[in-house]
């Protein structure tokens, strides 16, 4: 029986998507949901600013037990070093090389020549080769490309090293018979495409994503990208099921779990419309349609201390004029001040205390064949205490670290990162709210290593619980 490979692209078309932003700790969650769904492929977002998503890279990857984690990289050497060196660490990583195929975008978008996208094709599946055997060429846009551009495209992604060729059809303007005589056409023009797994990747343009995706599987096809969540592309749930019900006969299957689909794909379509709709995620924006507000220089203190309440805080007086003066601050070169970055303002200015706890020193050691595990050395009032701890992730472990010295345990309400500057050097801050007896406590951290940078920030949330419960 032929097994046909799933590559979720859930996690990838979020970026694309103005309504959705899925905070860090949800893109976690989402791809441990996919992973046990068993997804072969988990597919994620390139990187842009690299010390941020090389950590949510490195972080997905560790957390991903089964399913291969699959990251895009640009057509130059230099992003295929730095999209491994975040990818390295996962259990089966796979480096894609998306490159335009139709003439507008190779002109407008790539600004190459056919000839030179030919050669910088080449030399990025070949530099992606030599780092793992599992290298993805994407033709993008293909159906609109000149044909025998694409076979000579698709011929030198072959010899250069790519095992899976992925036909994107961006335009989805095709029905599935014209789709799979158009993948028909593509084999009989490169016979060597049947040494490798043909994937495709549809747009639902015309609402026929899933009709198209099944019909390129009959047609020969190994692999579909589809998504839990979709976004102009193909739904997992309704491939899966089809195949399901009509594969068995003709030989065809999958890994995808079906008997959990319905409700694992539920609890990934929750979290993205929770987040889309600006309800229960921390990075939604408050707005006055959902009972919230958006804080601007016209607000007062009541307005703030509204806003500040919504995220779950309770400020006293000094608290509260802190904040206020802060969000003035911010408001004087923004128009409008948004739910994370006053989330941001709390943990900076708010419910300040004396540390009962210093980060003194802290090792982390993860690897794509050892679990993450971490040490700190942190003082409690002058005193010198040490933990250490296994954790899913390298910041997972540093936190359980931390707790072991504490010997407390908070539910972690959420954790967000993000760049401060730019360059390499860039540093990076991070926000995190410990829940508390019902009650929420943030704490911010800066450092030019993320990790460090988390590390501090719990501790000042833990900080800030400390001194709470020794004052109550």
């Amino acid at each position: 029986m032929k097994r046909i490979t799933i590559a979720d692209v859930t996690l990838k078309q979020l970026k694309e998507s103005r309504e959705t932003d899925v905070s860090f700790k949800e893109k976690i969650e989402l791809a441990k949901l996919l992973d046990r769904l068993q997804a072969d492929v988990i597919e994620l977002e390139g990187i842009e600013n690299q010390k941020v998503d090389s950590l949510r890279i490195k972080s997905i990857a560790l957390a991903v037990k089964n399913s291969a984690v699959a990251v895009p990289v640009s057509l130059d050497a230099e992003s295929v070093e730095i999209v491994w060196a975040a990818l390295k660490e996962a259990k089966r990583p796979r480096l894609q090389v998306p490159a335009a195929m139709s003439p507008v975008q190779m002109e407008y978008l790539s600004h190459k020549k056919p000839a030179a996208m030919l050669e910088a094709v080449c030399d990025a599946v070949a530099a992606c080769r030599a780092k793992t055997d599992d290298v993805e060429f994407i033709a993008e846009d293909c159906t609109r490309a000149d044909a025998g551009f694409l076979a000579d495209a698709v011929q030198k992604a072959i010899e250069a090293g790519a095992k899976t060729v992925t036909l994107a059809d961006a335009a989805g303007n095709l029905l599935p018979e014209e789709f799979a005589a158009f993948l028909e056409d593509i084999r009989r023009r490169v016979p060597a495409i049947g040494t490798v797994r043909l994937g495709v990747s549809c747009a639902n343009t015309l609402s026929m994503a899933d009709a198209c995706a099944v019909a390129a599987v009959f047609g020969g096809a190994d692999e579909v990208k589809a998504a839990a969540y979709p976004v102009n592309t193909p739904s997992l749930q309704s491939i899966a099921k089809i195949l399901e019900v009509k594969g068995e006969p003709s030989g065809i299957s999958t890994g995808v779990r079906t008997v959990e689909i319905k409700r694992v794909t539920e609890q990934i379509a929750r979290i993205c419309r929770q987040t889309k709709n600006g309800g229960e995620t921390y990075g939604a924006p408050l707005r006055a349609e959902d009972g919230g507000v958006t804080l601007s220089a016209h607000d007062g203190p009541a307005a703030v201390n509204a806003a500040v309440k919504k995220l779950g805080y309770e400020l006293d007086e000094a608290d509260l004029a802190a904040v206020f003066a802060e969000v003035q601050k911010l408001a004087a070169r923004r128009e409008t001040i948004d739910e994370r970055e006053l989330d941001a303002i709390v943990a900076a200015a708010a419910m300040q205390v004396p540390p009962t706890y210093t980060l003194k020193s802290y090792v982390v050691n993860s690897g794509n064949v050892l679990t993450a595990m971490a040490s700190v050395k942190i003082t409690k009032n002058g005193e010198e205490l040490e933990g250490a701890s296994l954790g899913d992730g390298p910041i997972d472990a540093a936190f359980h670290a931390v707790e072991q010295v504490s010997g407390r345990r908070f539910e972690l309400d959420d954790f967000q990162i993000r760049a401060v500057t730019e360059g390499k050097e860039a540093m990076g801050e991070t926000v995190i709210r410990l829940l508390s007896d019902g009650k929420l406590y943030s704490g911010r951290g800066i450092s030019t290593d993320i990790i460090g940078a988390s590390i501090f920030a719990y501790i000042n949330a833990l900080n800030k619980i400390v001194y709470e419960e020794g004052q109550a």
